[in-house]
């Protein structure tokens, strides 16, 4: 579906509405993953030290909006630069959940 297209049986005006929000910035972030950490570990750390994350190798990437999870992903090398495959977007009823 464009942008442009209304979604099936959304009220007529929406389409105009959706355009509206196109040039709106939102913030997306890519988290490979954390974990809790004292205090007086963090101040231990230095130039090669190592923090295991709270997430396995090969696990998918969450992709945030605004703080949000929309959908997970992988990584992914575009010429030179790194980006993010979306592998499964999150429903808008699991969205609201998390809210």
């Amino acid at each position: 579906m464009s942008t442009t297209e209304k979604p099936e049986g959304a009220p007529e005006g929406v389409s105009t509405n959706l355009k509206r929000l196109e040039n709106i910035e939102v913030q997306l972030t890519v988290e490979v993953g954390g974990t809790k950490i004292s205090i007086g570990d963090l101040m231990k750390l230095n130039d090669g030290s190592v923090v295991e994350l709270e997430r396995l190798a090969g696990e998918h990437l969450d992709i945030l909006v605004n703080g949000t999870l929309l959908a997970r992903g992988e990584v992914v090398l575009v010429g030179e630069r790194l980006g993010i495959r979306f592998t499964e977007i999150i429903s808008p009823e699991k969205r609201a959940r998390s809210l």
